[in-house]
């Protein structure tokens, strides 16, 4: 197993405080994205089960007092992170094996940093300020006290895909239970395990009142809309394509719930001429981190026309030295995407850009070395127009497309022409240059020469399509907060 922990999953789903299978006994197979091997079943939930955990969330919000007691909730979470940690190999082998991730990643985003950050939540429970007092004033004649107040939202659905999914699922239970709310988690049906194995963890190590926290895998994508129509769930936080965010938008108007999604993403690195392209462009192979399945990569290059060969020559090189393969070997940066209908996804993009009459530099298809397996090369397009649909749309693979500009302005007017606003990346030689030119990008983060924003403590969203609201520090906690103002009258 290259030195993974033995898979010891946790098959059942978590429903009140207890692990259950579904109600109809149904079952559903978790599949292997870099051999097709069947890694073992998960409980397929049904809406009967989606119809008891919701019904347990909201009598755990209304009933079991955690809204109330933030000493509860920290002590909680910190027992939480304790037990992952214990059980960190044995998430590692989960995402691992049902994720496709390399392992490599795992000891950052994938598995070590989530279990880590959940130190931040529990101190963020029990020392957020909830109620502060504004300025006295005199309001219609008389003088009045005001107390600010926030207060946890109420029954939080929410629903994650599977690219980075022990990561987003703690990433959204952590703010969530900090903020005092109860959760219903639906995670995506391709990695299951990453959220089933939490819910073992819960029930045994944690204090965490049953429904509080709710677990409910099932191969049915539909499932989901009932945590965004339901009127007893009272916010729902996504986090996927932003076609499936409109859809959960639709379904939550029904009800006029509290949205918070984190959607899709079409980034720019745009290198300015004054760049040292080696250094810069030497990394680019990072695009096909995962496979290129992260929604905040930058897929699309902008290269100055006066230094465009030059850039594309390192730039193939770059992608043509990318280590793929298997995921559990610790050399590899790329694996297998999620699944066969993504691969397909990805391939017909792939073609969708020969067409459309850009170049391939390198790549271009599925690669023959694996007889089986969800594989795609690691691909690179030159001369793409701005407007080209694979400099438009998410494709969510390891493909480059590799766009020329004129100058600072016309990187600017390209970068921006997009649905998207999530993230990016400038490069110069001169830090003020590249600030000047980030100042007018229009996205959510920003790398500039080189310097990572990605923590636990910064919070992370998009503009425009790229989603509503922010994830991660202060700002995401008080995502999952009402705001409340009580006057009282001045006495004496």
């Amino acid at each position: 197993m290259g030195g993974l922990a033995e898979l010891n999953p946790e098959t059942r789903n978590l429903i009140d405080g207890a692990l259950v299978p579904a109600s109809n006994g149904a079952t559903f197979e978790n599949i292997d994205p870099s051999n097709e091997e069947v890694l073992g079943v998960s409980a397929d939930g049904t809406k009967d089960d989606m119809e008891a955990a919701i019904a347990a969330a909201r009598r755990a919000f209304d009933e079991s007092g955690w809204a109330e007691d933030p000493a509860l909730r920290s002590r909680c979470l910190t027992q939480f992170g304790a037990a992952l940690q214990e059980a960190r190999e044995e998430l590692r082998s989960i995402v691992v094996q049902e994720a496709g991730s390399p392992v490599l990643l795992t000891h950052f985003v994938q598995t070590n940093q989530p279990i880590e950050d959940m130190a931040y939540w529990a101190k963020l429970a029990g020392g957020y300020a909830y109620e502060q007092s504004l300025s006295e004033m005199e309001i219609m004649g008389q003088p009045t006290n005001r107390i600010l107040r926030r207060e946890p939202v109420g029954v939080v659905g929410a629903i994650t895909p599977w690219n980075f999914p022990l990561y987003l699922n703690l990433c959204k239970l952590g703010p969530a239970l900090a903020a005092g709310n109860s959760v219903v988690l639906k995670p995506a049906p391709d990695t299951p395990w990453c959220a089933t194995q939490l819910g073992r963890i819960i029930a045994e190590k944690t204090e965490i009142p049953p429904g509080v926290v709710n677990i409910v895998a099932s191969s049915d994508h539909l499932l989901g809309e009932m945590l965004s129509s339901d009127p007893r769930v009272d916010l729902v936080t996504f986090t996927g394509s932003t076609a499936t965010g409109r859809r959960v938008m639709e379904c939550a108007s029904r009800t006029v719930k509290k949205i918070f999604l984190e959607l899709g993403g079409k980034s720019a690195n745009i290198v300015l001429d004054d760049a040292n392209l080696e250094a810069v462009i030497g990394g680019v192979g990072a695009t096909c981190t995962h496979a290129g399945q992260g929604c905040a990569i930058p897929t699309r290059l902008l290269l100055p026309r006066s230094r465009y060969e030059e850039g594309l020559e390192l730039a193939r090189a770059s992608f043509e030295g990318v280590a793929y393969g298997d995921p559990r070997s610790p050399g590899n940066l790329q694996g297998p995407v999620i699944s066969r209908k993504q691969q397909q996804r990805v391939l017909g993009y792939i073609e969708k850009g020969l067409q459309e009459g850009a170049r391939l530099l390198t790549g271009g298809g599925a690669p023959a070395q694996f007889s089986k397996g969800f594989w795609v090369e690691p691909t690179i397009f030159a001369d793409v127009d701005p407007a080209a649909t694979i400099a438009q749309e998410e494709i969510f693979g390891p493909v480059l497309a590799v766009i020329p500009y004129d100058d600072d302005d016309d990187a600017v007017r390209i970068a921006n022409h997009s649905i998207y606003g999530l993230s990016g990346s400038v490069s110069s030689g001169s830090d003020e240059r590249a600030l000047a030119v980030a100042r007018r990008i229009r996205t959510g983060t920003l790398s500039i020469n080189g310097a990572q924003w990605f923590s636990v403590d910064t919070p992370f969203g998009g503009y425009r399509q790229s989603g509503i609201g922010r994830e991660s520090g202060v700002l995401g906690f008080e995502e999952y907060l009402e705001t409340k103002v009580m006057a009282l009258p001045v006495r004496g």
